[in-house]
């Protein structure tokens, strides 16, 4: 028998939720005022242009149109690149993979060892956003429509689209609606658990801004 077994496991579950917690949702000590206002505008900023992202679909063509989807492309292009010397199916995944390691890498980075859950917050609405820029892409894969770098259609030129030359190797092309749907659909509630988290956040350091100067005593 073993009497303590289940105090043992109930004291590993408390330690694991008490390690997480303070990974994720530290107790904040002396807010500045200054970066707090600050953060407060990001959230607005982030949560009303988010609301466009959550309440789109991923036939839209606004978040393909968005400003964000520049900021990607880049790390999409890099991504072929990085992955090239790993063969045809991972430099072609390399794209879309490299743009969302991009802002896990980040949301890593702010949370351990810097220790701020309010920035990982942001990466990971970052995060979101680029598994919702991925979905029209995904599912133009049978179509190929959309106008691709190099001026052409995915229609025009054979697998010269990643995302058909992907689920055409992998026997999914017929799903590629159903990926997309599915690509944007995490994008939303990834999206709404960063606005979540980023509210929890600023709740914890509204209660913890520095006390003003107090008068001296007459």
């Amino acid at each position: 028998c073993h009497p303590d077994r289940p105090s043992t496991v109930a004291g590993q579950w408390h330690t694991i939720a008490a390690m997480l917690k303070e990974l994720f949702l530290p107790e904040p000590k002396d807010v500045n005022h200054i970066l707090f206002a600050g953060r407060v505008v990001v959230f607005i900023g982030l949560t009303v242009w988010g609301y466009r992202f959550v309440t789109h679909t991923w036939y839209s063509t606004y978040v393909m149109e968005s400003f964000m989807h520049h900021i990607n492309l880049p790390f999409h292009e890099a991504g072929h690149l990085l992955f090239s010397p790993f063969g045809r199916f991972m430099t072609v995944l390399g794209g879309s993979l490299m743009q969302c390691l991009v802002p896990l890498i980040c949301l890593g980075a702010f949370l351990y060892p810097n220790r701020n859950s309010f920035a990982a917050a942001v990466a990971l609405w970052w995060f979101a956003e680029n598994l919702m820029d991925l979905a029209p892409y995904i599912g133009d894969a049978r179509a190929g429509e959309l106008p691709l770098l190099g001026g052409v259609t995915g229609s025009e030129v054979e697998d010269y689209h990643d995302w058909e030359y992907l689920l055409k190797t992998l026997g999914w092309l017929h799903s590629d609606h159903k990926i997309a749907a599915r690509f944007y659909m995490t994008g939303r509630w990834l999206m709404v658990l960063a606005f979540l988290w980023g509210a929890w956040v600023l709740w914890m350091q509204y209660k913890n801004l520095e006390k003003p100067l107090s008068v001296g005593k007459h």
